[in-house]
């Protein structure tokens, strides 16, 4: 570990804490090794990586098309025996929250971090897992963040968000209670479905009755919740939305990712409006239990076309799952 005696105390301090404490052009004033070292900076999963140890890598390198790369549910972990708490240093720790963080909006990472704390539910065990799918030399080298409610992802080459790694995320939580109310009190994903919501009511009657669907929605398994379907897809086509429908409902999408890191909404937001799918999407919503209160304000709801899912599941709480290649 780099590390310097520090003035003040005597202690030694890392890198990164001077770098913290000082801000960069300050530290880099002080300490000028460190212009060098910042000028050739790694990701940061790369550094993540780097810190490693063999016994380490060992366990949590997997072979690029392990089969678990395609795989995500609501809670699961990438390496069952290897969490954060146990199998990691302090150092390698900040690092995975540091990873985590940059996954999401600036102004929602707080929120996020709440969300995996609040989801532990008071049990060191729930921690979450880490690991990588190949190594810095492979092309599609990716970093995988997993626990209950959360899975992210990420091209490990890169700081800059390409899409979620093109692969599934999952992202929930239950606030105050397994059974949520209607409002979703301090659920960090119901703004998504108050979203949804405010694109249903530029529907006439004829489209809203087309999204309500009477059967339920996909099942949870892992491999069926993310299944793309080529045919009977449920609910109201995208091409039988009018031009500014079609607007609404992209800016709905985009809108709804925005707790995510801006480099990521913008790929995803370039495949789907490139690929011209807002015109061969299904849009459904479930009424039922799936309607928390009986109010037509839907806590379920489902976008999908043969290329693409994207399941917001309310009932007894928010489960959402997100996958588009890109």
């Amino acid at each position: 570990m780099n590390t310097f005696l520090s003035p003040f105390d005597g202690k030694f301090v890392s890198r990164r804490e001077i770098l913290r404490a000082l801000g960069a052009s300050a530290a880099f004033t002080a300490f000028p090794s460190l212009r060098a070292v910042n000028a050739e900076k790694d990701s940061l999963p790369v550094q993540f990586y780097k810190s490693l140890t063999e016994e380490q890598r060992a366990k949590i390198l997997l072979p690029l098309d392990h089969p678990k790369r395609g795989f995500v549910s609501n809670w699961w972990y990438i390496c069952p025996e290897q969490r954060l708490h146990t199998f990691y240093t302090k150092d390698q720790q900040d690092l995975v929250r540091q990873i985590f963080e940059s996954f999401h909006h600036q102004d929602y990472r707080e929120k996020m971090n709440w969300q995996v704390q609040k989801d532990l539910m008071g049990n060191i065990k729930n921690t979450p897992s880490v690991g990588f799918f190949g190594t810095p030399e492979d092309k599609d080298f990716e970093f995988i963040y997993t626990g209950h409610h959360v899975t992210r992802r990420c091209h490990a080459a890169t700081d800059r968000g390409l899409g979620f790694g093109g692969r599934p995320i999952f992202y929930g939580n239950f606030a105050k209670a397994f059974n949520e109310t209607k409002d979703h009190e301090g659920n960090p994903f119901w703004y998504q479905g108050l979203l949804f919501n405010e694109f249903v009511q530029t529907l006439d009657g004829k489209q809203r009755a087309k999204i309500l669907v009477g059967a339920e929605p996909r099942p949870e398994n892992p491999a069926k919740v993310i299944e793309k379907r080529k045919t009977d897809l449920p609910g109201l086509c995208g091409a039988d939305l009018s031009k500014d429908q079609q607007a609404k409902l992209l800016e709905t999408m985009r809108k709804m990712l925005v707790c995510f890191r801006p480099d990521d909404v913008a790929a995803t937001m370039k495949t789907i409006e490139d690929k011209k799918l807002v015109e061969r999407v299904f849009v459904s919503c479930y009424d039922g239990k799936f309607d928390i209160g009986e109010d037509k304000v839907w806590d379920t709801w489902q976008i999908e076309s043969p290329e693409f899912v994207w399941y917001f599941r309310g009932y007894p709480h928010i489960h959402g799952y997100f996958h588009l290649p890109v």
